[in-house]
């Protein structure tokens, strides 16, 4: 998910036309800013990823989609 905006260590992040707020708590000692790229697990923001990365991890996703005809 991309981090539209942050407050302390919360934050809200898009994908997708969905939006999330997140706890970057986990995450205090690098902690992401805007436009930073992260992957969420049960609310939390647990590791930063590179925009290419993200990208394509959802061209993945769609495939297996795709695949499974969901």
């Amino acid at each position: 998910m991309r981090i539209t905006t942050v407050n302390g260590f919360a934050a809200r992040c898009e994908a997708r036309g969905a939006t999330r707020d997140i706890s970057l708590f986990m995450m205090q000692d690098d902690l992401p800013g805007v436009g930073d790229y992260v992957m969420v697990q049960v609310g939390y923001a647990i590791l930063k990823v590179d925009e290419a990365e993200a990208l394509k991890s959802w061209e993945l996703f769609d495939q297996i989609l795709a695949e499974t005809g969901s």
